[in-house]
């Protein structure tokens, strides 16, 4: 049907995906709950922090599932990723960052920040368990539209880890890839790698014995162990996306992965990484 609304009027229809342009998530997911459908909306939620709480609040009030298409939450060597860290085996986190590029697709109702970074913000929080509290980012013109089309974000965490968001439609190179360097260990997730999405160094650095401390070339080693390519099961993130929020209707679930407070927090992080940008890389709290 070209009218939505039909799809909202109808009664066999248990549950809806908003796919539409981002400046329409928040009225057609308010509509579509409004109307007793069930809701999985992509990314980002919303433009505003509040707009984001007012759909919770909307899903609360109908008693159904509101759920954000924060697809790399999903994927197979994201989770694993997130379940290695989880276990201690890099020990602590210091720093992190993903490149997100290619030479277009161009987008005409949100900026690139907006269209490429609410994955790798929803990822950063996903993996390290908590929000960034505070930001610094520039963004570029580069192609003469009204909207930005290349970010750099720092994004400060909790205990003084620091997370560095680069997305651009105008690269020559198509890259989905995502570094984390622990004290332990290393980890890079490579989306477009055929032979295997993740490596892990087995690398850091140590200090040297005291004998050494007086000369500064010799105060630091690096540890140089082996790289390993776990065996991850791969299965499609969009498919495994799509069966948890059936799965979350079916069972009356709340959708914990990717839910209206992860998605509000993502867009409250987006909101502040603007805002920075807008004043010329000022540090913005969160």
């Amino acid at each position: 049907t070209p009218d939505y609304r039909a799809i909202l009027a109808d009664p066999r229809i248990d549950a809806v995906c908003i796919a539409a342009p981002t400046k329409y998530h928040y009225q057609f997911s308010k509509e579509a709950l409004a109307a007793g459908k069930h809701v999985l909306c992509e990314k980002p939620l919303a433009m505003t922090w509040a707009e984001c709480m007012d759909l919770k609040a909307a899903s609360e009030k109908a008693g159904k599932s509101l759920m954000v298409g924060h697809v790399f939450v999903f994927n197979a060597g994201i989770r694993w990723v997130r379940e290695y860290i989880a276990a201690g085996e890099l020990g602590r986190i210091y720093y992190a960052h993903s490149e997100r590029t290619n030479l277009g697709p161009f987008r005409y109702d949100v900026n690139a920040l907006w269209d490429l970074a609410p994955h790798d913000i929803a990822i950063f929080d996903h993996l390290l368990g908590e929000a960034a509290v505070s930001t610094s980012a520039r963004g570029l013109k580069c192609l003469g539209n009204k909207l930005e089309d290349l970010a750099f974000a720092t994004l400060d965490y909790p205990g003084g880890k620091l997370a560095n968001i680069h997305v651009s439609w105008a690269d020559p190179r198509k890259v989905r890839q995502l570094t984390i360097v622990g004290e332990k260990k290393m980890i890079v997730w490579d989306d477009l790698d055929t032979l295997g999405a993740v490596r892990v160094y087995d690398k850091s650095v140590e200090r040297t014995s005291k004998y050494y401390e007086s000369y500064g070339e010799f105060q630091l080693l690096s540890r140089e162990g082996s790289i390993t390519i776990p065996k991850i099961n791969l299965a499609e993130p969009l498919k495994a996306q799509g069966q948890y929020f059936i799965d979350c209707i079916k069972a009356g679930r709340h959708p914990d992965l990717a839910d209206a407070d992860k998605g509000a927090q993502v867009v409250r992080t987006l909101t502040a990484v603007q805002r920075s940008m807008d004043e010329g890389g000022n540090l913005v709290r969160i």
